[in-house]
């Protein structure tokens, strides 16, 4: 196994600069000149998001910036004792001694583990004071070395997944009924550091008070559930986490304390001492019993939101799980209408074809006949899963799973009385905030079982489909029925100004609520579509078209003026064509994050030229997604592409001419790390 660390990856008593920022280019620059590292700007800025994300300053003057990276040849550890120390966001200070854990994308098993044992080995005191008082370079190394062999007696946890902390004796645990037992678990995005640090912290705090506390690091070197056992008997859970914890439902009904990973570090005697509170506290926060996900989080948040923000988000998350299926139904109808006509959606004529044709016995001996028709009945029953899926998946966002099948039912029910999108969207939200009601009822212990797949998935379908049935389904209908007809009838300058309108929508926030919107809005009516009444596909057009343009834009301007973009921009600028072209507006987020007060403007004026153009030439899509890669599903592809042209080219120019003219700072185009050697 290749060495992690080695004398030449380490600085001792150096000043790198005054900001986490200059330590870790620092430090990423050394890793690439000793040829661990392909370049430099990648690893660095890949371990700077990290660092962004949450910062890596531990208590004791220790800071652990770490990242897995596509730009890392093989597993690395570069090590600085500071001789001016910098704040990495510990509460008790600076830090003076950094560890930089560089590990590659696909780091295998055994490396994760030595980089994590090293990571638990960092929060103790012996080990520490030695990094402190050694003189050279290799006693560095030796002392890394050893921890990572379990050669000194206490540096580092036992490597395993689960951590026990076996109780004190002491009064603190003394209790009549024996001491307080508490379960854990700790997770970080990346999984090297903090998830097994935050473990180590918790455990040693709650052996200082008398408690059993067992914890499930769920981190890249691997992750060994709790024994059902021992979570059955804990009093209450800790959840020390940045990420989602896997098998959450597992804690059900137990008094749980949400934090991020890093307090797990910080304030972790606090965080046992508020499990304990929890555990005796018969209002604490508990894990839903149906094991919903994220719901612990979500009613601590929820406090905070208004109702707009509430609906926005059910709203977003019914359209992101509906996208697949109007993605693979598109495209198939798409590629039915090319293989066998447009009047294959005529009627009965595909049902007619299935019915009576087979591979050995061809309409007319016609293949590519018989081949579109399939394809476009299949897209056609993956389309008709539109509106179950988005109410269903309203509901899950307001009710987690129990509120899935409800809202399954109340859309399939709009769909059978022709309320569409609209009836779907009314449909999830009524299940979804039944199922939510009737999840918060005090039920007996042994009906909590039947809660989540019996009575809530009952009762909620019964109640909001019955109202789509009794009251909203026809009125919604009558509304669909007029809205489809209003956009039907546009065209001229009406059809124009709601291309400007869905160009600006798109290129406002690049991916965010705003653009969310815009495409949701065209997805939605995109079952609509025919052959007859095309302005459905007119809008879903026109909404690609405008989503392509900023990262487009930006790719052009970092070819038209190379000097006025930074190196990274300027790599960016090359994945942004291959973004922009297969409609991924989120290519501009870097361009924007750097330049927002220039780059959003440009881009919304290009996105609104595109609009207006798309819905001037009728240009139309029947696939939600692909940009020109599907130019197949377009209609009148030509107008579509020199629509996207018109855009970028404008946007590109004010980009160019913003920053060239208006007041900006100076902008470093060589990037240099200086490395001692």
């Amino acid at each position: 196994m290749t060495q992690l660390i080695t004398a030449d990856l380490v600085e001792l008593d150096q000043n790198l600069g005054n900001s986490p920022e200059d330590v870790i280019r620092h430090l990423a620059g050394r890793v690439a000149a000793n040829g661990r590292a392909s370049e430099v700007e990648g690893l660095f800025t890949d371990a700077f998001a990290r660092e962004q994300k949450t910062a890596t300053g531990v208590p004791g003057g220790i800071a652990i910036p770490h990242c897995r990276s596509a730009a890392v040849t093989e597993p690395t550890l570069a090590m600085a004792r500071l001789s001016q120390p910098v704040d990495f966001g510990a509460k008790d200070g600076p830090a003076d001694l950094i560890f930089f854990i560089a590990a590659p994308a696909g780091a295998d098993q055994e490396h994760l583990k030595l980089l994590s044992k090293l990571a638990r080995s960092l929060i103790k005191k012996d080990f520490t004071g030695a990094l402190r008082a050694a003189t050279t370079r290799e006693e560095i190394v030796e002392l890394v070395d050893n921890a990572l062999a379990d050669k000194p007696a206490a540096a580092a946890a036992p490597e395993t997944a689960a951590t026990t902390a076996a109780p004190a004796t002491g009064a603190a645990g003394a209790a009549a009924g024996g001491p307080k037992r508490l379960v854990a678990v700790t997770a970080c995005p990346t999984g090297i550091a903090h998830t097994y640090m935050a473990a180590d912290s918790l455990v040693a705090a709650a052996k200082e008070v008398g408690v059993d506390l067992q914890v499930e690091t769920q981190g890249s070197s691997g992750a060994k559930p709790l024994d059902p056992a021992v979570i059955a008997a804990a009093d209450a859970v800790i959840f020390a986490v940045d990420v989602d914890v896997r098998g959450k439902e597992r804690f059900a009904g137990k008094p749980v304390i949400n934090a991020p990973v890093k307090r797990g570090i910080d304030e972790p005697a606090k965080m046992v001492q508020e499990a304990l509170d929890a555990a005796d506290n018969p209002h604490a926060h508990r894990v839903p019993h149906f094991g919903a996900e994220e719901q612990a989080e979500r009613e601590a948040t929820e406090k905070g939101e208004h109702i707009g923000q509430k609906l926005k988000r059910a709203l977003l998350t019914g359209v992101s799980y509906m996208i697949p299926f109007v993605a693979g139904g598109g495209l198939l109808i798409a590629l039915g209408f090319l293989l066998a006509g447009f009047d294959i959606a005529l009627g009965t004529k595909a049902d007619d074809i299935l019915a009576n044709n087979s591979l050995v016995n061809l309409p007319d001996g016609n293949l590519a006949l018989y081949l579109g028709t399939v394809a476009f009945k299949i897209g056609a029953l993956s389309m008709g899963f539109l509106v179950p899926a988005l109410a269903g998946y309203i509901a899950y966002a307001i009710a987690d799973r129990p509120g899935i099948a409800p809202g399954f039912v109340a859309g399939a029910v709009a769909g059978f009385m022709g309320a569409g999108f609209l009836g779907g969207i009314v449909g999830g939200l009524l299940a979804g905030y039944i199922a939510h009601l009737i999840g918060t009822w005090a039920v007996p212990r042994w009906l909590r079982g039947l809660m989540p797949v019996v009575i809530i998935p009952l009762l909620a379908s019964i109640v909001a489909s019955g109202a789509m049935f009794l009251f909203l389904g026809g009125p919604i209908a009558g509304l669909t029925a007029g809205l489809n007809g209003w956009l039907s009838g546009m065209s001229g300058a009406s059809a124009i100004v709601l291309g400007i309108i869905l160009g600006l929508m798109m290129c406002f926030d690049l991916g965010g609520p705003v653009n969310k919107v815009a495409y949701a809005f065209a997805v939605a009516g995109l079952g609509a579509g025919s052959a007859t009444n095309q302005a459905p596909w007119q809008i879903m057009a026109t909404v690609m078209a405008a989503g392509m343009v900023p990262p487009l834009a930006m790719a052009l301007a970092t070819v038209l003026d190379k000097k006025l973009f930074s190196l990274a921009e300027r790599e960016n600028g090359k994945a942004a064509w291959l973004l922009g072209a297969s409609f991924i507006s989120e290519g501009a987020i870097p361009f924007a994050a750097a330049d927002p007060l220039r780059v959003i403007p440009a881009s919304m004026v290009g996105g609104a030229v595109t609009g207006a153009l798309t819905m001037a030439f009728g240009v139309t899509s029947q696939a939600p997604h692909g940009g020109i890669f599907v130019f197949f599903a377009i209609g009148n592809v030509v107008m579509f592409i020199v629509s996207i042209l018109a855009g970028t080219v404008v946007t590109a120019l004010i980009v160019v001419a913003l920053k060239r003219w208006a007041a900006r700072k100076a902008v470093d185009t060589v990037e240099t790390v200086p490395v001692s050697v």
